[in-house]
């Protein structure tokens, strides 16, 4: 016999898992509605470690889910960042090509943003020196305006706030196991019968899919982002945010330069493969069993090699030298110097999911639903930024309101 019983559980109290039980809530406010998550608190991983940058979604092909919800919704999360005084500034963002051979990119972009109506225009190296006096020279740069930096943990107390006041139930500590019959989950303190189930279990959502019986041809592999912070004396030289032009032979970004909210500077992230989904320091958090079979996985990536994955493992990982990191640093803002990059605790762990047949990297969000459940398995970087109307894309196919 179940312990409780919900109308709906969300399984993860991450920002995706926080803005669908928003979501269910605006549309059907009487819905008695569970949120779970295995930590004692909300955001506790790849949320909570977000570097509260809202982007605008010039990096997305029109196409993709990615950019029909990432402009969207950063406006909404602006305006509820206005609405409960959480600090939230639209610092913008300039993007470098660093050689002609970018050209083609730069266009790309520019075609990304005309097709999905974001706002971004070129601009020629006086503009360029105007906006980011430090950054390289670029014979193509585009400005993005509308990006903006807020303060994510606010963003997701807040949230947790809002929530139980409407009478959303928090389930700290209980970690969903598996499907124990067609509407009850088990968990690590009980079972709780359910009317539909949203799982936005994060890194651990390929997991808890399987175990409903989808997902069987996707795994989760997780890439570690770490980085480095400029000085108090360095930290004049970035002004907002300066991106690079993105490789179209990688599937990541790159390091990039960002003020966040708090007025310091970070430098990164990396995309380091990881040995486990919460191996935040070197070997901190990666299990033998769970490293064994990542490791497996990342050794069947590299030798069929899609997604470039060799050279890609080869970059990152030399980017745990910090000569190497500052390199990368300094092909946008050059006079940046060994002193000026200070350690810091920052790190994060971004779990990308992989074709398991074809051996790719997905690029795009990915909703399988089955039955009376709903599964988010690629809730990847913008999810911050668009978990607003990311939530109400993933309430609509689950057809509960």
């Amino acid at each position: 016999m179940p312990q409780f019983t919900f109308d709906a559980v969300v399984v993860g109290a991450g920002i995706v898992g926080l803005a669908v039980a928003r979501e269910l809530k605006l549309r059907a406010p009487s819905t008695h509605i569970a949120v779970l998550d295995k930590e004692d608190v909300v955001g506790a991983h790849a949320s909570g470690r977000n570097s509260g940058v809202l982007h605008c979604g010039i990096y997305y092909g029109s196409d993709t889910l990615k950019a029909r919800v990432c402009a969207q919704g950063a406006a909404r999360m602006i305006e509820f960042a206005h609405e409960h005084g959480i600090p939230c500034l639209k610092s913008g963002k300039v993007i470098l090509a660093t050689s002609e051979q970018q050209y083609p990119i730069v266009d790309r972009l520019m075609r990304n943003a005309q097709e999905s109506g974001i706002n971004a225009r070129r601009i020629n190296e006086q503009e360029l020196r105007e906006l980011e006096p430090a950054a390289a020279m670029s014979p193509a740069a585009i400005y993005c305006p509308d990006t903006a930096v807020i303060d994510s943990g606010a963003v997701l107390k807040q949230l947790r706030l809002s929530l139980e006041q409407q009478g959303i139930t928090f389930l700290f500590g209980w970690q969903a196991k598996k499907l124990r019959a067609a509407n009850v989950l088990q968990t690590s303190r009980g079972n709780i019968s359910f009317g539909f189930l949203f799982n936005c279990a994060g890194a651990y959502a390929d997991v808890l899919a399987r175990r409903f019986g989808v997902a069987q041809n996707y795994a989760l592999i997780p890439f570690k982002g770490i980085y480095w912070k400029l000085s108090h004396s360095a930290n004049r030289l970035v002004r907002a945010n300066i991106y690079p032009v993105p490789d179209v032979s990688l599937p990541f970004l790159g390091v990039h330069l960002t003020r966040v909210i708090s007025g310091d500077v970070y430098v990164g992230p990396t995309a380091i493969p990881a040995l486990g989904r919460e191996n935040y320091g070197m070997v901190k958090g990666a299990g033998v069993g769970e490293a064994l079979r990542i490791g497996k996985q990342l050794i069947s990536m590299y030798l069929s090699n899609q997604n470039n994955f060799r050279r890609l493992t080869h970059t990152e990982i030399a980017k745990y030298s910090k000569r190497r990191f500052l390199a990368a640093a300094r092909g946008l803002v050059p006079a940046l110097q060994d002193i000026d990059m200070v350690p810091t605790s920052k790190a994060g762990i971004r779990p990308q999911l992989v074709n398991l047949k074809t051996k790719k990297l997905e690029m795009d969000y990915i909703i399988e639903r089955i039955d009376n459940s709903i599964h988010v398995l690629n809730a990847i970087s913008p999810a911050f930024t668009s978990a607003f109307a990311f939530a109400e894309t993933i309430v609509k196919q689950s057809g509960t309101v």
